[in-house]
C-alpha cells in the first residue's frame, strides 16, 4: 500500500587494488584475471578507472546476513583469480607506496572519456571507495533522506578511515583519499533540495548543457542514485577487513531507517547547514575517531566514543528491526582497536623499529593490508 514502510535493502559496491604478491607493487589486471571474474561472477565485477583496479558489487541484500555471505563470496573469488596470476587484492583506499604517474586508465569509451574531461586531475586517481546503497522506493523520500542523512556521514566516514599513505609518505591524514577525490568536480556534501523536481531540475540543466550524460557523473559523498531506486552513500574509504564493510553498511542502513521513521512522525532530522557538517567531515578526514565531533544540537565537541554511543541508543529499535544488531555494535570495537589508517600506521613504526628501512616497512604494510583482506573470509 502506499506509504507502507520500505525493506531498506542494501548493496554495497567495494573497489580493490591489484598488487604483485612478492613485492607488494601495484600491478595490472590481465584481460584473462578480469574475464575469469567476469565469468563466475556475471554482472557483479567489473574493471575500474585505472588497469590496477578491479570493482565488485553485490546484489540486492536484504539482511546484513545475505551482504556478508554475497560480498564474501566476491572477495574469495577475485583473491581466488587474482592469485592465479600472482596477485592479491587489498581493500585500501590509497596504496601505501606506488605512484599514481606509474598508472594507466583503463581502455574503455567511459574511462576514455573521463581521462579527456578530467586531465591531470584524472590521472592521480589512485583511489578506492566503498558504496553502500538502500532502498528507498519514493522518490521524495529519497530527497528528504539525503538531506537528513549527510549529518551522519562524517561520523561513517571516521570509522572507515584507511588511506593514510600517498605515495610512501604519511599525509598526517586519516583518509588521504578524500583529499585527492574533492579535486573532482561535482563532489562533497550533497547540497540541500527541497523536492524530487529540483534534484531532477538541476540534473538536466547539465546533461542539456551537454556537460555530464546522466546523475552518474555527480560524485556527491551522498546522492539518489542515477541507476537504482536507492539513496547511495559514497563517503567511506573501502576497508581492508570485510566485517569493517558490513558494520559502515549496517549503520547505514539503520541511519536510513532512523530518518525516514522521523520523517514520517513529522520529527525529521534537524537539516545543518554544509557548511558546519563539513567542519566534521574535515575532522574525520584529517583524525578519523581519534578527536571529537561537533554535537550541532550542543553547540559543543563531543568524543568521538560518545558520539558511537548515541547512534547506537538512536538505531537500537532499527538495528533489531532491520537484524543486525551485532553489525553495528562492532562499531563499538572500531573505537576500541583503531581504524586500518591506524592498524597501517602501527605496523609502518613495528617495522622501523624492528630495523626494518623505510621500503621494507611500507611493504610490510602491504603485506598486512593483504592479510586482513581474507581475515574475515
Amino acid at each position: 500500500m502506499a506509504g507502507a514502510e520500505p525493506e531498506f535493502t542494501i548493496g554495497i559496491e567495494e573497489e580493490y587494488l591489484l598488487v604483485d604478491q612478492e613485492t607488494g607493487r601495484l600491478a595490472q589486471a590481465p584481460d584473462a584475471l578480469i574475464t575469469a571474474c567476469t565469468a563466475e561472477l556475471a554482472g557483479k565485477v567489473s574493471p575500474e578507472f585505472l588497469q590496477c583496479q578491479i570493482e565488485i558489487g553485490t546484489g540486492i541484500c536484504k539482511t546484513i546476513a545475505e551482504a556478508r555471505a554475497d560480498l564474501g563470496n566476491l572477495r574469495r573469488s577475485v583473491a581466488r583469480h587474482a592469485a592465479e596470476f600472482g596477485l592479491a587484492p587489498i581493500a585500501a583506499s590509497c596504496h601505501p607506496f606506488s605512484d599514481w604517474k606509474d598508472q594507466t586508465h583503463t581502455n574503455k569509451d567511459r574511462y576514455n572519456t573521463l581521462q579527456q574531461e578530467l586531465a591531470g586531475v584524472a590521472r592521480r586517481m589512485l583511489i578506492c571507495g566503498m558504496h553502500v546503497h538502500v532502498g528507498i522506493p519514493d522518490p521524495e523520500m529519497r530527497i528528504q533522506l539525503v538531506n537528513q542523512l549527510k549529518y551522519f556521514l562524517p561520523h561513517l566516514h571516521a570509522l572507515s578511515t584507511s588511506s593514510p599513505f600517498w605515495q610512501g609518505d604519511d599525509t598526517g591524514m586519516k583518509s588521504y583519499r578524500l583529499t585527492v577525490f574533492d579535486n573532482l568536480p561535482r563532489t562533497g556534501l550533497p547540497p540541500r533540495m527541497e523536492n524530487w523536481d529540483e534534484f531532477s531540475s538541476t540534473v538536466q540543466t547539465l546533461v542539456s548543457l551537454g556537460l555530464i550524460e546522466d546523475a552518474s557523473k555527480i560524485w556527491w559523498d551522498l546522492r539518489p542514485s542515477s541507476k537504482f531506486p536507492t539513496i547511495e552513500s559514497r563517503i567511506c574509504d573501502v576497508a581492508p577487513r570485510m566485517e569493517v564493510t558490513l558494520t559502515l553498511a549496517a549503520l547505514t542502513q539503520c541511519l536510513t531507517r532512523l530518518l525516514w521513521r522521523r520523517t514520517r512522525a513529522s520529527e525529521p532530522w534537524p537539516i545543518v547547514e554544509n557548511f558546519m557538517v563539513g567542519e566534521n567531515r574535515w575532522r574525520a578526514q584529517r583524525y578519523g575517531i581519534a578527536e571529537g565531533q561537533i554535537d550541532f544540537g550542543r553547540q559543543a565537541m563531543i568524543p568521538f566514543t560518545q558520539a558511537v554511543d548515541e547512534i547506537l541508543a538512536l538505531i537500537a529499535e532499527d538495528a533489531a528491526a532491520l537484524d543486525c544488531v551485532d553489525a553495528v555494535e562492532a562499531a563499538r570495537q572500531i573505537v576500541t582497536d583503531g581504524t586500518s589508517a591506524d592498524h597501517q600506521r602501527q605496523v609502518r613504526d613495528a617495522a622501523l623499529a624492528s630495523g626494518a628501512t623505510k621500503q621494507e616497512a611500507m611493504a610490510a604494510v602491504v603485506a598486512s593490508l593483504v592479510a586482513d583482506f581474507h581475515k574475515d573470509l
